[in-house]
C-alpha cells in the first residue's frame, strides 16, 4: 500500500515520498525499507533516526530534519493500530459448521456463522450473524451471542449467559460458572445456590483463561468497550463499567462496582462490595480491602491500597530508616 493512500485512510498528513510502499508494520529496529513503524516518546524518536523503516509514523513536533518519508497523527499508537488493521487484516474461519461439532434442534444460527471441530451448542442458544466459535467450545442451554463475535478455542460459556455484539473470548475463558457462595450450616459449609446470570456488553474482550462467574441473584455484568486480560477473576454479582481496562491476575471479590473507564493494574486484590469510581486508577500489585471506597480519578497504590502520593512519601521514609540502620552498623 502507498503511503499517501495510507495517510489518506488513516486521516492525517503525509511528508516525503507518498509513492513508497509499505507491506507490512514492524517495530523500529526491525523494519525494512517496505515496512512502516511509528514514533511515541522522545526515547522511540532516538531510535527512529537509526531505523530503516520505509515510513514513520510520528507525533505532531517530530523533528524531522533527515527529511524522511512520515506520517503525522496525533496519537501515533492508535494511528499505528489502524495501519495494522489495514495492512494486516484479521482472518477469520470461513462460514460453515464443522461435521463433528454437536448443534441443538432448537438452536438459531445466524447467516456466515462459523462453528469448528467438537463445538457443542446447547438448546436454545442463539448465534448472532458472522460469528466464529472455535473449536472445542461448549455453549450452554439458553445462551445467547451476538454478531461478529469471536469466540477461540476450548471457551466455556454456561447456561443463560448473554453477550453483545464483537466480542471477542479468549482460548480457556470461562463465563457463568457458579460464584463463591457458602454457607455454614452445622459446623459444615453449604452450597447458596447460585442462580443469576452474566452479561457481556458489545465489544467487550476477554483475555485466555479468564473467568466470570454468574451472579447469586440477579448479573454480573461487564460494560461496552472494557477489556480483561489474561487469568482476571471477576466473581459473583459484580458490576463492571464502560471501557474499563483490568491488566492480568487481578482478582475482584463478590459484589465489586467499578466505574466507566477506569483502570487497573496486573495482580490487584479487590475485596467484597468494594466500590471503585470512574478514572480511578489502581497500581499493579495493589489491595483494597472490604468495603472501600476509591474515589473517581484517583490514583491507588500498595497493600492497603492509599493514594499515590502516600505511598510514595512512606516508601522514602522505609527508605531513609533503612539507610540510617545501615549506617549505624
Amino acid at each position: 500500500m502507498l503511503v499517501q493512500d495510507l495517510a489518506e485512510w488513516l486521516e492525517a498528513h503525509w511528508e516525503g515520498d507518498g509513492r513508497v510502499e509499505v507491506r507490512r508494520v514492524a517495530s523500529l529496529e526491525e523494519a525494512g525499507p517496505g515496512d512502516i513503524s511509528f514514533v511515541s516518546h522522545k526515547r522511540a524518536a532516538k531510535l527512529a533516526l537509526e531505523s530503516r523503516a520505509g515510513c514513520l509514523i510520528v507525533p505532531p513536533d517530530f523533528s524531522n530534519d533527515a527529511q524522511r518519508t512520515v506520517i503525522r497523527a496525533a496519537d501515533p499508537r492508535a494511528a499505528i493500530a489502524g495501519a495494522i488493521s489495514k495492512l494486516h487484516p484479521a482472518t477469520r474461519p470461513a462460514p460453515g459448521i464443522h461435521p463433528s461439532a454437536v448443534i441443538a434442534a432448537d438452536a438459531s444460527i445466524g447467516e456466515g456463522v462459523s462453528i469448528g471441530p467438537l463445538a457443542s451448542v446447547g438448546a436454545g442458544v442463539k448465534i448472532g450473524p458472522g460469528t466464529s466459535i472455535g473449536a472445542g467450545c461448549a455453549i450452554g442451554e439458553r445462551v445467547e451471542i451476538g454478531a461478529r463475535c469471536l469466540v477461540h478455542a476450548h471457551v466455556t460459556i454456561y447456561p443463560d449467559v448473554r453477550i453483545g455484539d464483537e466480542v471477542i473470548l479468549h482460548s480457556g475463558c470461562v463465563l457463568g460458572a457458579d460464584g463463591f457462595g457458602f454457607v455454614l450450616d452445622g459446623g459444615a459449609y453449604k452450597k447458596f445456590p447460585q442462580i443469576g446470570r452474566v452479561e457481556i456488553a458489545d465489544r467487550v474482550e476477554i483475555g485466555a483463561n479468564s473467568c466470570v462467574d454468574r451472579a447469586a441473584l440477579g448479573v454480573t455484568s461487564i460494560g461496552e468497550g472494557s477489556k480483561l486480560d489474561n487469568m482476571v477473576h471477576v466473581g459473583h454479582n459484580c458490576c463492571i463499567g464502560r471501557h474499563v481496562v483490568v491488566a492480568a491476575q487481578t482478582g475482584f471479590s463478590g459484589g465489586v462496582t467499578v466505574g466507566d473507564y477506569a483502570i487497573i493494574g496486573g495482580q490487584v486484590g479487590i475485596g467484597d462490595k468494594v466500590r471503585i469510581e470512574p478514572q480511578a486508577v489502581l497500581g499493579s500489585g495493589s489491595g483494597v480491602l472490604t468495603s472501600k471506597i476509591v474515589r473517581a480519578g484517583e490514583v491507588m497504590w500498595g497493600t492497603p491500597a492509599r493514594p499515590l502520593k502516600e505511598y510514595l512519601e512512606q516508601l522514602a521514609v522505609l527508605a531513609r530508616m533503612a539507610k540510617r540502620k545501615k549506617g549505624r552498623e
